[in-house]
Protein backbone atom coordinates (compact mmCIF):
# COMPACT_ATOMS: atom_id res chain seq x y z
CA UNK A 1 0.00 0.00 0.00
CA UNK A 2 2.83 2.30 0.39
CA UNK A 3 6.15 2.28 -0.84
CA UNK A 4 8.12 4.04 1.44
CA UNK A 5 11.18 2.21 2.67
CA UNK A 6 11.48 0.35 -0.67
CA UNK A 7 12.46 3.11 -3.15
CA UNK A 8 16.10 2.72 -3.27
CA UNK A 9 18.06 5.92 -3.07
CA UNK A 10 20.46 6.84 -5.91
CA UNK A 11 21.02 8.27 -8.84
CA UNK A 12 18.85 7.53 -11.88
CA UNK A 13 19.24 8.06 -15.39
CA UNK A 14 15.96 7.92 -17.65
CA UNK A 15 15.34 9.06 -21.56
CA UNK A 16 13.24 12.27 -21.56
CA UNK A 17 10.39 10.91 -22.35
CA UNK A 18 10.31 8.77 -19.32
CA UNK A 19 6.94 8.29 -17.70
CA UNK A 20 6.24 8.46 -13.78
CA UNK A 21 5.96 5.00 -13.74
CA UNK A 22 9.34 4.71 -15.76
CA UNK A 23 10.71 6.11 -12.91
CA UNK A 24 9.04 4.21 -10.41
CA UNK A 25 10.00 0.89 -12.02
CA UNK A 26 13.69 1.63 -12.16
CA UNK A 27 13.94 2.33 -8.60
CA UNK A 28 12.35 -0.65 -7.57
CA UNK A 29 14.41 -2.83 -10.06
CA UNK A 30 17.53 -1.17 -8.32
CA UNK A 31 16.22 -1.88 -4.77
CA UNK A 32 15.11 -5.59 -5.79
CA UNK A 33 18.24 -6.02 -7.66
CA UNK A 34 20.45 -4.77 -4.16
CA UNK A 35 18.15 -7.43 -1.54
CA UNK A 36 19.96 -10.07 -2.57
CA UNK A 37 18.84 -14.36 -1.42
CA UNK A 38 21.56 -14.24 0.74
CA UNK A 39 19.95 -11.03 2.41
CA UNK A 40 16.59 -12.80 2.50
CA UNK A 41 17.65 -15.62 4.06
CA UNK A 42 19.49 -13.92 6.97
CA UNK A 43 16.34 -11.62 7.00
CA UNK A 44 14.53 -15.15 8.12
CA UNK A 45 17.59 -16.31 10.41
CA UNK A 46 17.17 -13.57 12.19
CA UNK A 47 13.50 -14.25 13.11
CA UNK A 48 12.19 -11.17 10.27
CA UNK A 49 9.91 -10.93 7.42
CA UNK A 50 10.73 -8.96 4.53
CA UNK A 51 8.98 -6.18 5.51
CA UNK A 52 10.12 -6.25 9.11
CA UNK A 53 13.88 -5.91 7.90
CA UNK A 54 12.54 -3.21 5.56
CA UNK A 55 11.44 -1.21 8.55
CA UNK A 56 14.38 -1.89 10.87
CA UNK A 57 17.07 -0.93 7.70
CA UNK A 58 14.83 2.16 7.69
CA UNK A 59 15.22 2.97 11.51
CA UNK A 60 19.22 2.11 11.17
CA UNK A 61 19.25 4.41 8.15
CA UNK A 62 18.35 7.45 10.10
CA UNK A 63 20.02 6.70 13.45
CA UNK A 64 23.18 6.23 11.93
CA UNK A 65 25.74 8.57 10.12
CA UNK A 66 28.58 6.67 9.36
CA UNK A 67 28.39 3.84 7.19
CA UNK A 68 30.43 1.94 9.04
CA UNK A 69 28.61 2.24 12.17
CA UNK A 70 24.95 0.94 10.75
CA UNK A 71 26.08 -2.94 12.05
CA UNK A 72 26.43 -2.18 14.90
CA UNK A 73 23.73 0.04 15.49
CA UNK A 74 21.44 -2.87 14.23
CA UNK A 75 23.07 -4.80 16.53
CA UNK A 76 21.84 -2.62 19.19
CA UNK A 77 18.22 -2.65 17.92
CA UNK A 78 18.60 -6.47 17.85
CA UNK A 79 19.64 -7.00 21.11
CA UNK A 80 16.50 -4.67 22.69
CA UNK A 81 14.01 -6.70 20.34
CA UNK A 82 15.37 -10.08 21.66
CA UNK A 83 14.69 -9.30 25.35
CA UNK A 84 11.53 -7.40 24.69
CA UNK A 85 13.01 -3.79 25.27
CA UNK A 86 11.54 -1.03 23.11
CA UNK A 87 13.58 0.62 20.44
CA UNK A 88 13.10 3.94 21.67
CA UNK A 89 14.61 5.42 18.59
CA UNK A 90 14.56 9.13 18.09
CA UNK A 91 13.67 9.00 13.88
CA UNK A 92 10.70 6.94 14.96
CA UNK A 93 9.23 10.18 17.01
CA UNK A 94 10.21 12.24 14.70
CA UNK A 95 8.87 10.82 11.64
CA UNK A 96 5.54 10.22 13.88
CA UNK A 97 5.50 13.96 14.84
CA UNK A 98 5.73 14.93 10.74
CA UNK A 99 6.91 18.16 9.02
CA UNK A 100 8.18 20.92 11.44
CA UNK A 101 6.89 23.53 10.37
CA UNK A 102 9.14 26.00 12.74
CA UNK A 103 12.90 23.89 11.57
CA UNK A 104 11.14 23.83 7.99
CA UNK A 105 12.43 19.96 8.68
CA UNK A 106 11.16 16.36 8.41
CA UNK A 107 12.64 15.90 11.33
CA UNK A 108 12.46 17.19 13.81
CA UNK A 109 16.10 17.74 16.34
CA UNK A 110 16.65 18.11 19.32
CA UNK A 111 13.13 16.32 20.71
CA UNK A 112 11.81 17.43 23.54
CA UNK A 113 10.03 15.39 26.26
CA UNK A 114 6.89 16.07 24.86
CA UNK A 115 7.28 15.31 21.18
CA UNK A 116 8.91 11.67 22.37
CA UNK A 117 5.85 10.54 23.75
CA UNK A 118 3.76 11.69 21.03
CA UNK A 119 0.79 9.44 20.58
CA UNK A 120 1.56 7.35 17.05
CA UNK A 121 2.03 3.15 16.33
CA UNK A 122 5.50 4.70 14.45
CA UNK A 123 6.59 6.04 17.95
CA UNK A 124 8.71 3.47 19.26
CA UNK A 125 9.56 4.99 23.04
CA UNK A 126 5.83 4.46 23.02
CA UNK A 127 4.92 1.22 21.38
CA UNK A 128 7.15 -2.29 22.08
CA UNK A 129 8.55 -3.60 18.97
CA UNK A 130 8.81 -2.60 15.13
CA UNK A 131 6.56 0.39 13.77
CA UNK A 132 3.95 -0.55 11.37
CA UNK A 133 6.14 0.49 8.08
CA UNK A 134 9.46 2.53 6.92
CA UNK A 135 10.05 5.37 8.12
CA UNK A 136 12.12 6.19 5.24
CA UNK A 137 13.95 4.36 2.24
CA UNK A 138 17.36 2.89 3.33
CA UNK A 139 20.48 3.01 1.52
CA UNK A 140 22.62 -0.36 0.73
CA UNK A 141 24.86 0.15 4.31
CA UNK A 142 21.23 -0.07 6.33
CA UNK A 143 19.92 -2.71 4.45
CA UNK A 144 23.20 -4.70 4.75
CA UNK A 145 23.23 -4.14 8.21
CA UNK A 146 19.81 -5.69 8.95
CA UNK A 147 20.68 -9.38 7.63
CA UNK A 148 24.41 -8.98 9.18
CA UNK A 149 24.24 -6.95 12.29
CA UNK A 150 27.74 -6.68 13.97
CA UNK A 151 28.03 -9.00 17.76
CA UNK A 152 27.69 -6.48 20.59
CA UNK A 153 26.53 -6.77 23.85
CA UNK A 154 25.54 -3.04 23.83
CA UNK A 155 21.62 -1.88 24.25
CA UNK A 156 22.61 2.26 24.33
CA UNK A 157 24.19 4.43 22.10
CA UNK A 158 24.04 8.12 21.84
CA UNK A 159 25.90 10.55 18.97
CA UNK A 160 29.41 11.52 20.41
CA UNK A 161 30.39 15.16 21.63
CA UNK A 162 32.57 15.73 19.06
CA UNK A 163 29.55 16.19 15.90
CA UNK A 164 31.78 13.54 14.03
CA UNK A 165 28.53 11.80 13.02
CA UNK A 166 30.05 8.78 15.20
CA UNK A 167 28.10 7.21 18.27
CA UNK A 168 29.03 5.82 21.91
CA UNK A 169 27.45 2.53 22.43
CA UNK A 170 26.90 1.41 26.04
CA UNK A 171 25.74 -1.88 27.60
CA UNK A 172 24.11 -0.16 30.51
CA UNK A 173 21.52 2.49 31.28
CA UNK A 174 24.59 3.83 33.78
CA UNK A 175 27.28 3.75 30.52
CA UNK A 176 24.50 5.46 28.50
CA UNK A 177 24.70 9.06 30.67
CA UNK A 178 28.12 8.99 31.59
CA UNK A 179 28.23 8.88 27.43
CA UNK A 180 25.98 12.17 27.29
CA UNK A 181 27.68 15.80 26.40
CA UNK A 182 28.69 17.87 29.12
Amino acid sequence: NNMEGYLFPGEYRLPRDATLEDLITAILTRFEGNVTPEWRNSFEKNNLSFTEAIILASIVQREGMIDEEMAMIASVFYNRLAIGMKLESDPTAQYALGYDEIQKTWWTNPLNTDQVLVNSPYNTYVNSGLPPGPICSPGISALQAVPFPASSPYFYFRMRCDHSGWHEFAITYEEHLQNACP
